[in-house]
């Protein structure tokens, strides 16, 4: 269990690199595939709803399961049909230590000035109609982000804020950046395409993220607790309770 919680780990900072300039909505579910560079992709299925968040990985069998109202970190093995369960601001804590390691091995990015410019081209990805919005830095196109009004956002970022404010505190240099794109992309609407053209801060392995499918759905409480039949195993000894 050890490997795969080290494996969700890896994965929830892609998100947060990813997602923290995208938008969350209430009771809403979105597919998304990332491509890393050399193209191999990866399928995840994100939930959203009110203050709880799960993420699903099928390839490897993985589910997340972020619950802020509760204060329940659940991270599931769908293959051993085991999970286990932490208190989410603990665990705060304990990724806060993590990425303070990986931030210190890195030479601390130069502040830079973030623009956008529309280019007028539009495209109908996977169903939404989309323009194309280009992200420089520094004059340097770092990005390109195909935006989509189709999308209807009442609930901007609950969750996604409040994942991001556990981390905000010590890491503001190190979000900046990603907070400031957001904001200039806002008015365009919904990210359904990205593509990276730059590598952030050693972990900018997924430089493509597209949207297959997105759609409202009422989403239950209990979608967000762990499936019946399973086994709890408390991380530290890996034993089952």
């Amino acid at each position: 269990m050890k490997r795969k919680t080290q494996l969700f780990l890896g994965c929830l900072i892609l998100l947060l690199v990813t997602v923290v300039h995208g938008n969350a909505l209430a009771g809403m579910v979105v597919e998304q595939v990332m491509k890393d560079k050399d193209g191999i992709p990866s399928r995840v299925v994100l939930y959203f709803s009110d203050y709880q968040f799960r993420t699903d990985h099928p390839e490897g069998g993985l589910s997340m399961i972020m619950d802020f109202k509760g204060d329940r970190l659940v991270m599931i093995d769908h293959g051993s049909k085991n999970y286990a369960e932490v208190k989410l601001s603990q665990w705060e804590k304990e990724v806060a230590k993590q990425l303070r390691k990986e931030f210190a091995r890195m030479k601390k990015p130069k502040e830079r000035q973030i623009s956008v410019k529309r280019t007028g081209r539009t495209a109908v990805i996977n169903g939404f109609s989309t323009e194309q919005v280009e992200i420089f830095a520094d004059n340097e196109r770092i990005e390109e982000d195909w935006m989509t009004r189709d999308v209807e956002m009442k609930e901007i970022e609950k969750v996604m804020d409040r994942v991001a404010r556990g981390f905000s505190k010590d890491f503001r240099s190190e979000m900046k950046e990603g907070r400031e794109i957001y904001e200039k992309l806002k008015p365009y609407g919904y990210p359904v395409l990205v593509k990276d053209y730059a590598t952030s801060y050693g972990l900018g392995a997924i430089d493509r993220v597209e949207v297959k499918q997105l759609e409202k759905r009422d989403l239950k409480d209990a979608f967000f607790l762990p499936p019946l039949g399973y086994q709890k195993v408390i991380p530290e000894s890996g034993k089952k309770k």
